[in-house]
């Protein structure tokens, strides 16, 4: 029921945004018809159609609720309209309406992303949080913000127009790739791997390229998602532990897909208009098309940092840097890169988990331990934390 559960939540909210225009009460909606499945389906047994079956349970409560509320009677009718008993086929293009609604230009950059994971993606205050870098408490503000400017504003529930849709792009691509990246190697509640997650937001993403064709940065997030996915086979072992990229099984690799991806990347480098997601794709494809780890071509990923460094420099890429140049100048100079970032990242567990790899190619084993620790104690990943048990142990 908890795959059904979140692979439906985002299309329910959605839909009732758009006959609400209220985020608050939808999703409160969809949480009463989400309560109710687990009351009635282990009675019952799941419906047929169980989209269906929580669009109308949500729909009812929906309709209770504004009933109770004179000034949303406008509002009802537009729920008791016959198109509204079963999820539409249009639901899929609703979510990606949503996307547009929560990255409205009258939002502040952060509460767009934030509003957008919560809302469409289904991620929770503390996920969103850790995404962020940021506490808790300053996503819930953000949140709470975000929602009352939508009503206040009174923001559209709708794609801009073509001619509006570059300068409304940016945002909506970032909340896509933390919407993967979340899915692809998710934390707290959901675990190690959330595949769905990650296929959602490949696939919201595909709707964006068709939209946008010739956007550069579109084809480019499309990239990277599809490179990623491509090696998702070989990324946990049997039990679940994950495996690091340079003892995967390469050929469980889908090559195939990796072939069709760089038919992509060949679009967006004809278009001659670099951008961080069309660079962080190029990385991708350097690792993807290696047939081993000792093949893979590291002086092209440090070109590729150093670029996206120049575009779109933050601690998290030069971490990334470090390791590409750990790679081709050796550890310690991989060592005094990444100490430079000490103050930044040290909440940040895979910054400690980093140096505890560098540290153990210097010969310095207890210092090794005592940031494979740090990283541990930073982490709710399960799959990271029993890797990171493992080398400790």
């Amino acid at each position: 029921m908890a795959a059904i559960f979140h692979e439906e939540a985002g299309r329910l909210t959605a839909a009732l945004v758009r006959s609400l225009g209220n985020f608050d009460l939808a999703e409160e909606c969809v949480q009463d018809a989400l309560v109710s499945a687990l009351e009635h389906w282990p009675r019952e047994g799941i419906p047929r159609n169980p989209g269906a079956w929580l669009m109308t349970t949500a729909r009812r409560k929906g309709i209770d609720r504004l009933r109770r509320e004179k000034r949303y009677q406008e509002k009802l009718a537009d729920l008791e309209e016959p198109s509204m008993s079963a999820p539409s086929a249009t639901l899929p293009d609703e979510r990606l309406e949503l996307i547009f609604t929560c990255c409205h230009p009258a939002l502040a950059r952060e509460a767009q992303v934030a509003l957008t994971l919560r809302s469409v993606a289904g991620l929770t205050t503390p996920e969103i949080a850790r995404a962020f870098l940021v506490p808790e408490a300053t996503i819930a503000q953000r949140l709470v913000r975000a929602k009352r400017k939508i009503v206040d504003a009174r923001i559209p529930f709708r794609v801009p127009d073509r001619e509006e849709l570059p300068e409304r792009i940016d945002q909506v691509l970032a909340v896509l790739y933390l919407m993967f990246n979340e899915g692809y190697l998710g934390t707290g509640r959901r675990g190690a791997s959330d595949r769905d997650l990650a296929a959602e937001a490949e696939w919201l993403t595909s709707l964006l390229a068709d939209l946008m064709p010739d956007e550069a940065e579109v084809l480019g997030l499309l990239a990277l998602m599809r490179f990623h996915l491509a090696r998702a086979a070989a990324r946990f072992d049997a039990r679940g532990e994950m495996i690091l990229l340079q003892h995967q099984d390469r050929s469980r690799w889908d090559r195939r897909r990796i072939d069709e991806t760089f038919a992509i990347v060949g679009r967006f480098v004809t278009m001659r208009h670099p951008g961080p997601y069309q660079l962080q794709a190029l990385i991708a494809g350097a690792h993807a098309d290696a047939k081993s780890w000792e093949s893979t071509r590291w002086p092209n990923i440090l070109l590729s940092y150093d670029a996206l460094i120049a575009i779109n420099d933050s601690p998290v890429v030069r971490l990334n840097r470090a390791i590409a140049l750990w790679h081709v100048q050796g550890a310690e100079q991989a060592y005094i890169e990444l100490f430079r970032l000490s103050e930044e990242l040290d909440q940040y567990h895979l910054y400690h988990a980093t140096r505890a790899e560098l540290l153990r190619a210097l010969g310095r084993a207890d210092e090794a331990r005592a940031a494979d620790r740090r990283a541990l104690e930073l982490t709710e990943n399960p799959a990271e934390r029993a890797l990171l048990s493992a080398r400790l142990a």
